[in-house]
């Protein structure tokens, strides 16, 4: 597996443990992030301090935690975004849209 996810209550943090999110991963991403929903997870905080490059499908699978966390009355928070994940987040203008702080300590403080 490529994430790591510690859950307490209604709150995880799946932490991505490769260095690029894209088509090849993204979709486990996506089946670990339903699979949260389907057990009524509704704050999820995705910490990608280990992911250095993103693709079009590591974004999507973003946006639905996003859109499911929102769809739960839950928060939804990105941390650790290394450089050039930030920049493609930046340049899609997600960081208008989506809670970004720099580490997980943050982001379990903007949830609580």
């Amino acid at each position: 597996m490529d994430f790591t996810v510690t859950q307490e209550d209604n709150t995880a943090v799946v932490k991505t443990n490769v260095a690029r999110l894209n088509a090849t991963n993204a979709s486990e991403l996506k089946a670990e992030l339903y699979l949260l929903n389907k057990n009524n997870v509704n704050n999820i905080v995705i910490d990608m301090s280990s992911t250095v490059y993103c693709d079009s499908s590591g974004l999507s699978s973003i946006l639905v935690a996003n859109r499911m966390c929102n769809e739960m009355k839950g928060k939804f928070v990105l941390c650790g975004l290394m450089p050039n994940v930030q920049k493609l987040i930046e340049i899609a203008q997600l960081d208008k849209v989506l809670t970004i702080v720099a580490s997980d300590l943050e982001a379990r403080a903007v949830i609580s």
